[in-house]
């Protein structure tokens, strides 16, 4: 837990911020707080049909990491103390990343190994590196690294 206010706090002024947000944007959404673990708190996003909240997670979820940022300010600004992680998601956008990127780097295993030559993967962000990290983790067959600096920082996929 940050110094000052209680992880619950930190997820209620980001619940706020955000329906603000919808509000001023007329989109009608729900928007609910989960406690990840101790220091990490999820606000999500969701509507139905969701059609409307793509506006919010934009090409490649640029616009989803930049609410994220904002709201994280937000929150920032409204503590005394340092902050703890805040997760916002929108229409379960990060979960089906997650699971793209997992089908994508199987597949990219399977032809690493078929070839026998490492591949280079285009310049993503952090969280989408790790996605590829973790999908490949228990391979047999396959290593991943990271290389680059950011924002060109990419995984490389080679034969174990």
């Amino acid at each position: 837990m940050a110094e000052g206010i209680t992880l619950a706090e930190q997820g209620s002024i980001a619940k706020e911020f955000l329906i603000g947000l919808l509000q001023s944007m007329n989109i009608t959404a729900d928007v609910a707080v989960r406690e990840i673990d101790e220091e990490t708190v999820e606000i999500s996003v969701n509507a139905n049909p969701p059609t409307e909240l793509g506006v919010l997670v934009g090409p490649r979820g640029t616009t989803l990491q930049a609410l994220q940022e904002v709201t994280r300010t937000v929150v920032q600004a409204k503590s005394p103390g340092r902050t703890d992680r805040i997760l916002v998601d929108v229409a379960q956008y990060r979960e089906r990343r997650v699971a793209a990127l997992g089908r994508f780097a199987e597949q990219v295993a399977q032809e690493v190994t078929a070839t026998g030559e490492e591949r280079a993967l285009e310049p993503m962000s952090a969280a989408d590196r790790k996605a590829v990290h973790d999908a490949l983790t228990g391979s047999a067959t396959v290593v991943t690294r990271s290389e680059g600096d950011d924002p060109r920082r990419f995984v490389v996929v080679a034969p174990a």
